[in-house]
């Protein structure tokens, strides 16, 4: 039950470091790359997937604490910590945010006016929507559009 305990607790502990340094990655190459007024800590807290959390810190957990082949268990750790820190690169860490946030071509409706555009980031209260008339970014009100 102790190693059942120091693997749950090393997983999470691991996982939460690689899951820190991707978002780290999005956070600084799409978010502020595009002015997006937002957090990091709304970022992290919002866009977790527990299921994908739960599933890498098991693994994780399972690599260090009950693989006993050293090189199998660097070799892993090193290959998911380098796919982490690929996020730090501009280009890569931008289109990571892209894969995760954008949406292209969307069309939103208020009262008045109808949006065409690019959902860049969907927030809490807000979205940052680039529009293809106005060609710059604007935040719509997520409780004024009509679905």
């Amino acid at each position: 039950m102790s190693k059942l305990f120091q693997a749950i607790l090393t997983g999470v502990f691991f996982a939460f470091i690689l899951d820190f340094t991707l978002f780290l990655g999005i956070f600084l190459n799409y978010i502020k790359a595009l002015n997006i007024e937002l957090f990091y800590n709304i970022l992290f807290a919002d866009n977790q997937n527990i299921y994908i959390f739960l599933a890498f810190s098991g693994l994780i957990g399972y690599l260090i604490i009950y693989v006993k082949n050293i090189k199998i268990v660097l070799t892993s750790m090193g290959v998911l910590f380098s796919f982490a820190l690929f996020s730090l690169i501009p280009t890569i860490g931008y289109n990571i945010g892209e894969l995760f946030f954008m949406k292209k071509n969307v069309t939103f409706k208020d009262k008045k006016y109808r949006f065409i555009g690019d959902i860049y980031y969907d927030g809490r209260a807000k979205i940052t929507f680039y529009d293809y008339e106005l060609k710059k970014t604007i935040l719509l009100d997520k409780k004024d559009l009509i679905r």
